[in-house]
Formats: C-alpha cells, sequence, structure tokens
C-alpha cells in the first residue's frame, strides 16, 4: 500500500488503540493497533474507532477511508470477553454495547467510500465492523467467522449485517456452527469482495482506494446515502426516491462537470458541488 508519510500528514490526535493518517491524495487509512490482545474490540478500541471516522467524515479533505490492521495474522478477533464477565450492574453492560450499532451506523452513514483490508482473520464483531464497510479486500489466508457460540455467547450485534449481506441459510451456518471460514469461501458467500495473495495484497488496496478518492466527493455521498436508505423500502417507494435523488444529482456542478469532461476525452475536476 502506498505510503502515508506522518512527517507531513500527522495524525490529528495520539490514539492509543488505533493509528490515523491522511494521504495528500484524500485517502485515509484507520488502522487497528492493539496487537497485544488481537485487535478484541474494547471500549477503548471502539470510542477511538468513532471519533476517527467521526474526523474523516468531517475532513473535507478525505475522499475515501481504509480500515486495516498492524497485526501480521489477526484484523480483529471481535468484542474483548472482559467486558461480558466483568462485574458491574446489568444495565451497564446493556448501555456500553450501544458503541457497536453506533459505530456502525457511523461508518455506513460516512458520506464516504470505505474499505476494509482485511489483512488477517476476522472474527465475532469484527465481522460486523467489516460488513459496515462498503468494500471488503481479503488477503489469502485470512479466515471469517462468528465463533461466539462456542463460548456460550451469541452475535446478536452483528446478526442485522451480516443477514443483509449473506444469503439466509449460509447466515444460520456461520451463526450457529461457530466454524470459520477462508476468505475465499467468504467471497463465494458475498462478504468479501475479492481475495488477493500476501504479495498483491497491499497494491490492490492501494488501486481501490485511489480510483475510489478521485470520483466526486458529492455524488459519492449522495449516491451512498440513497444505497442504504432504499435498501429496506417497499420496491415502489423505492423507485420514487431514487427518481428524487436523481433529479437533485442533476442540480450539482459535478454532473455538469463530468459530462464535459467525458465528451472533452480529459479528466473531469470535481468541485465537490
Amino acid at each position: 500500500m502506498r505510503g502515508f508519510d506522518r512527517s507531513t500528514n500527522p495524525p490529528l490526535v495520539a490514539y492509543q488503540t488505533i493509528l490515523y493518517d491522511v494521504r495528500d491524495d484524500g485517502v485515509a487509512r484507520v488502522t487497528l493497533n492493539s496487537p497485544d490482545n488481537r485487535n478484541a474490540l474494547s471500549d477503548e478500541l471502539l470510542d477511538e474507532l468513532s471519533d476517527a471516522f467521526g474526523r474523516a467524515g468531517d475532513d473535507e479533505r478525505v475522499r475515501c477511508v481504509v480500515l486495516t490492521s498492524s497485526h501480521e495474522k489477526v484484523f480483529s478477533a471481535g468484542a474483548s470477553l472482559d467486558g461480558f464477565a466483568a462485574d458491574v450492574p446489568i444495565v451497564h453492560k446493556h448501555f456500553a454495547t450501544e458503541r457497536f450499532p453506533r459505530l456502525f451506523r457511523k461508518i455506513m452513514g460516512l458520506g464516504k467510500p470505505t474499505v476494509c483490508a482485511a489483512n488477517g482473520h476476522v472474527l465475532a464483531g469484527a465481522l460486523g465492523l467489516a460488513l459496515s464497510c462498503d468494500l471488503i479486500l481479503a488477503k489469502e489466508g485470512a479466515r471469517f467467522g462468528t465463533p461466539e457460540i462456542n463460548v456460550g455467547v451469541f452475535p446478536f450485534m452483528i446478526m442485522a449485517l451480516i443477514y443483509r449481506n449473506v444469503p439466509r441459510k449460509k447466515t444460520n451456518e456461520l451463526l450457529l456452527l461457530g466454524e470459520q471460514i477462508s476468505a475465499e469461501e467468504a467471497r463465494e458467500a458475498g462478504i468479501v469482495n475479492r481475495v488477493a495473495p500476501a504479495e498483491e495484497f497491499d497494491a490492490l488496496v492501494d488501486e481501490w482506494a485511489t480510483k475510489l478518492a478521485a470520483k466526486s466527493p458529492v455524488l459519492m455521498r449522495m449516491g451512498k446515502d440513497a444505497m442504504h436508505r432504499q435498501l429496506d423500502m417497499p420496491f415502489e417507494d423505492a423507485l420514487d426516491y431514487l427518481r428524487s435523488q436523481l433529479s437533485i444529482a442533476l442540480t450539482t456542478e459535478d454532473v455538469q462537470e463530468g459530462v464535459k469532461a467525458f465528451f472533452e476525452k480529459r479528466e473531469p475536476h470535481w468541485s465537490g458541488r
């Protein structure tokens, strides 16, 4: 993956469990960086992820966000089991789990394309984190699964995301058996967009992120909003809504620029308006 030079693009804040960088071409990278516990989704890590994605969403320079891990073999092993066993009132545990849906909503509603670069195993709650991204690229050897049932828990927090991305019977298999599947099996199941060998993985992530960052930011935002809003609409309502969004899109400067650039056989220059 193309380097993120911290000397010229310093992190906006010093995080403890993640790294955050913004490249000159508008690609931001959020890196899970708690290798000692295999990037367990602790309260601190979830809070820092929410903050980082919030910063990326508010930063006009950012056109695409890549979510990855600094661990050589694990993207994330999922939620920290310490929280489940903690001796605190059950209502406090209930309030604490709000961090998961809050983060999922923030990523899905970011208005900017997101890529999960799964350079290692994606397990339990981390599968929900990955699926909240628009695209998932996996390195060969990475494994995916929801093993919660094996320790007497169940993947309640990520179930809705899995069922919206994976066929019902395959989802049932993942949830009920708790077994892991390979990156290629995850691609066949609709979880992963593409699998790449280790030596090609970083280049593929960089290629996709660069392409996404080069698109019109205003059309990307409108398109992403429409993608998520129409998802659970009745068909006729979805058609009416999408038609109205097209009419609004036709009023933007970027649509006019895109069409003009096409006929002039040149690259468009997006104004973001």
